[in-house]
């Protein structure tokens, strides 16, 4: 991700998940920050910061969750955490956005 990219989400909630998700989302490995990297893919392809998925992503939910499964924590609550995280993240960059 470059310079601008960086500057872009610093400091939103969740910006160092998000740039991790980002690098294994584009190194294709599947883990928790990929899933919601693809999870968010039409806001973050939108803002420049991945390249525009070709279809959308129905199975990306679901992969995290079971990522979050074999864990053997508690996946449920940590499902909604991160999920909300991720919103925040994403009101937080469409506020950016709109005032740049």
């Amino acid at each position: 991700m470059g310079n601008k990219n960086d500057e872009l989400i610093e400091n939103l909630p969740g910006a160092d998940m998000i740039r991790e998700g980002i690098k294994d989302f584009i190194a294709r490995r599947l883990t928790i920050s990929s899933c919601l990297v693809r999870i968010a893919s039409p806001r973050l392809s939108k803002a420049g910061l991945i390249p525009q998925p070709a279809e959308s992503d129905i199975n990306a939910e679901l992969d995290l969750y079971e990522i979050l499964s074999k864990e053997g924590k508690n996946a449920y609550s940590r499902y909604n955490a991160l999920i909300r995280e991720l919103v925040s993240f994403e009101h937080c960059l469409d506020q950016r956005l709109s005032k740049s």
